[in-house]
């Protein structure tokens, strides 16, 4: 009798504190609701003010009022955008460089965190564009900027663009590019299999077993490629244009290495709004495993013209006289072209294809060549801060000798290459301005020649500017 009266002793207590209790918890959430809802109210009395202060150009005292929100855990959108504006506008009144590139930078971290988030908001990737003009970074404002043509946004809007754009164009001075990767590869030299290929003797098929160099390896290599150019302005149109490119792949016991190395110079035309003109100057050289393998030097034409708001045509023709250190018979010229457009579909998605022709006419016959390519791609920015590729290419390769044959039943060389490649990288993984980005491709080659199918997959893990 005594246990059970305790028990319900016990019970009873428990039943009180959890009537109790009740109360309490529902007094915390409607405290908790009731401060939210006091923030929001707050906020949007600071956001109310801030435009008031934008409109009446006192940029610093809007900078003011919202920065202190900004570094709070409820953050608001509006209040991220007005403070990249009035940081923008107040940088504009600044004398002293260092101030305003400290303010341009808090503009471009603001607008960028929102942008990662919402990629589709056309008026904070027009700001964007803006910091990065006034910042004097024009290829990225350049690319912001074309992003925002390719939204429906208005035509007032549209044509401010493109005046900035004609800006860019006829102020362009330094550019700089630098990058590196970590490539891991099954098949480097892009070799065949093939363990045993046939080579007919006097009528007779004999079989060949192949030296294990000349079969597939595999390895992880690091690549680094960088170069910078310069424009000297002669008249309002016309600059001269000079630059260099820097390309090394490194892999294990040097077999596989090689490097680049180019130079241009040249005049660009400003032919009108739309279209641009270069001719170049070039030479090169080239390194494989450790030693010089050719010298270079031609020409090159580059033009590129924006035909739509969305779509833009580039031509790229030259022609290269290769010279080859102790292997004359390969001497001889290069002419390579390639027609490429870019389409955006919106501000978020563009699509890209290229049609490409090469033809090489060596001193030896042997190795003469004629080439077709054609490449599809598209890029896109997806929710939750992912940028995900897309490339597919596939070329065509004659040989006219018939001597190149190992089998002459197999007929004039034919090659046909197809590559595809994917990439992802996750826009808000940032690392002084740069994230990594994963690119993995595939590679095939079939040959009507033995010895020359190969199939190879690469995964690169690069280093790329985030914005």
């Amino acid at each position: 009798m005594m246990k059970t009266l305790a028990r319900l002793g016990r019970a009873l207590a428990v039943i009180v504190s959890l009537l109790g209790a009740a109360p309490v918890a529902v007094a915390q959430e409607k405290a908790s609701s009731a401060v939210a809802v006091e923030e929001a109210r707050s906020a949007d009395a600071v956001m109310a003010e801030a435009r008031a202060l934008l409109d009446a150009r006192r940029f610093d005292e809007a900078l003011a009022l919202l920065r202190p929100l900004t570094g709070t855990d409820q953050i608001y959108a509006d209040v991220v955008f007005l403070f990249g504006l009035a940081a923008i506008e107040a940088s504009r009144l600044r004398s002293e460089e260092a101030e305003r590139e400290a303010l341009l930078d808090e503009a471009i971290a603001a607008l960028h965190a929102m942008l990662t988030v919402r990629p589709e908001l056309a008026r904070v990737r027009l700001e964007l564009a803006r910091a990065f003009f006034y910042k004097e970074e024009d290829g990225l404002a350049r690319r912001h900027f074309e992003r925002v043509l390719a939204g429906n946004v208005p035509d007032a809007v549209k044509a401010n663009v493109r005046r900035f754009l004609s800006q860019i164009r006829a102020r362009r001075r330094w550019t700089a590019y630098l990058g590196a990767s970590l490539v891991p590869d099954t098949n480097i030299g892009g070799a065949s299999d093939d363990e045993i290929i046939y080579i007919e003797v006097l009528g007779t098929e004999l079989p060949f077993r192949r030296s294990e160099e000349d079969l597939q390896t595999s390895g992880v290599g690091v690549s680094v490629w960088t170069g910078a150019g310069y424009e000297h302005p002669v008249t309002n149109r016309l600059r001269l244009r000079s630059g260099v490119d820097v390309s090394v792949k490194d892999y294990a016991g040097g077999r596989f290495d090689d490097a680049y190395l180019a130079v241009h110079a040249g005049p660009r035309w400003l032919v009108d709004a739309r279209t641009e003109l270069s001719v170049l100057a070039n030479a090169s050289r080239g390194w494989e495993a450790g030693s010089v393998t050719n010298n270079a030097a031609g020409a090159r034409i580059e033009t590129r013209r924006r035909l739509t708001d969305r779509v833009w045509a580039n031509v790229h023709a030259s022609w290269l006289d290769r010279d080859y250190r102790g292997e004359t018979r390969r001497d001889g010229p290069l002419v390579d072209f390639l027609l490429s457009g870019t389409w955006r579909l919106r501000p978020t998605v563009s699509v890209h294809s290229a049609f490409g022709y090469s033809e090489q006419r060596p001193h030896d016959s042997q190795f003469e060549n004629q080439s077709r390519r054609v490449r599809v791609g598209f890029n896109a920015a997806l929710p939750r801060a992912f940028s995900m590729g897309g490339n597919a290419q596939v070329r065509w390769t004659d040989y006219p000798d018939h001597r190149f044959v190992r089998n002459s039943q197999h007929g004039l060389r034919k090659d046909r290459t197809q590559t595809l490649s994917v990439s992802l990288h996750k826009r808000d993984l940032t690392m002084y301005g740069f994230s990594p980005q994963l690119v993995i491709t595939h590679e095939q080659r079939n040959s009507n020649e033995q010895g020359l199918d190969f199939v190879g997959n690469r995964a690169e893990l690069r280093l790329v500017r985030q914005f």
